[in-house]
């Protein structure tokens, strides 16, 4: 069981990197060229990068859930209440 949950965590961390790129340099850049603009629809490319902020912490939260049931799963405590409150969440 081991070897799946490793593949699993892998795909947890190769999922969690597009995101974290995104939010480290993509965005940022769109605040700059909407500072730059000076468009009257630069208040629209702002809300849309606080969603996307906002929707990045709810994202990783899920992530590292999943990791923990994954340990949890490693451990031989799948069916534990630590891992039903993991799935709660």
């Amino acid at each position: 069981m081991k070897r799946e949950t490793l593949f699993l965590k892998a795909a947890l961390f190769f999922i969690g990197i597009p995101v974290l790129a995104l939010c480290i340099f993509a965005l940022p850049v769109m605040v700059k060229w909407g500072l730059e603009s000076n468009s009257e629809w630069s208040w629209v490319l702002y809300g849309i990068v606080i969603l996307m902020y906002g929707s990045a912490v709810p994202f990783y939260f899920a992530l590292f859930q999943a990791f923990k049931l994954l340990q949890y799963i490693d451990g031989n405590k799948a069916f534990s209440e630590l891992s039903v409150m993991a799935l709660k969440k």
